[in-house]
């Protein structure tokens, strides 16, 4: 199965024209089955959703699973899940991050015919010990939870190989691979992440470096392979 992380810049590309149609295009260059987006509402005044979700799915067969509880939003503070087809089974938590500013996270449980996943689709703060504090949030959800394979993707506004937040998910998720994926006319920070527990779940984690990619969004995408038939230990996170 391939998953990919979107920093979407609320449609906007470098040359600061609102063009959702453009983050459809990249979608369907990479041709993901599971998509974890950021930025995907106005960020202040009224939430509204910033995609074209019919357009995206004419163009690339996903479907998106909206988080807001407003009829016209489609993030959970930015942050939403797009999924080729009808899931299974899907139930979902939403998660108030502590900080400065207002931050969230969405955990979705699903099946996409491979079996049950544990979905986290986070963007972090920009303060350093607030990430550090948003991560444990995290980490404390999923220490409730029930034993399951797990993939966490987004934006954790990390570029430190051993930063706060990545240190915190580190004994869990292991250090994932950095891949430079912003600014996107010019890679140089591993802002955007995709990590899997158990490991082994999540390999061959790249960028989607493309000419449309590199105009549609400030952030290049990450994408990468998930593995569901890695064994899953008997005892659940612990704290």
């Amino acid at each position: 199965m391939l998953v990919a992380s979107y920093n979407v810049h609320k449609c906007k590309g470098l040359d600061g024209r609102y063009r959702p149609d453009r983050i459809a295009g990249v979608l369907a260059e990479i041709g993901a089955d599971l998509v974890a987006l950021q930025e995907v509402d106005r960020r202040f005044g009224r939430r509204v959703g910033l995609l074209d979700p019919k357009r995206i799915e004419a163009e690339t067969g996903l479907r998106l699973l909206v988080q807001s509880d407003l009829e016209d939003g489609h993030g959970w503070h930015g942050n939403a899940l797009l999924v080729r087809g009808e899931p299974l089974s899907y139930r979902r938590t939403r998660l108030n991050l502590p900080g400065i500013e207002p931050r969230g996270a969405v955990v979705a449980e699903l099946d996409l015919g491979q079996g049950p996943i544990r979905v986290v689709a986070a963007h972090l703060g920009l303060n350093p010990s607030c990430r550090s504090s948003q991560a444990s949030a995290i980490m404390a959800a999923l220490a409730a939870s029930s034993p399951m394979p797990t993939v966490l993707l987004g934006d954790l506004n990390e570029w430190r190989p051993k930063g706060s937040a990545l240190g915190v998910l580190a004994p869990w998720f292991g250090f994932a691979p950095s891949r430079p994926s912003y600014p996107s006319r010019l890679p140089m920070f591993s802002l955007d992440r995709i990590l899997g527990w158990p490991l082994g779940l999540i390999t061959d984690v790249e960028a989607h470096d493309t000419p449309l990619a590199r105009k549609a969004s400030d952030h290049l995408p990450l994408k990468g392979r998930l593995h569901m038939n890695v064994a899953v230990p008997a005892l659940p996170f612990a704290a």
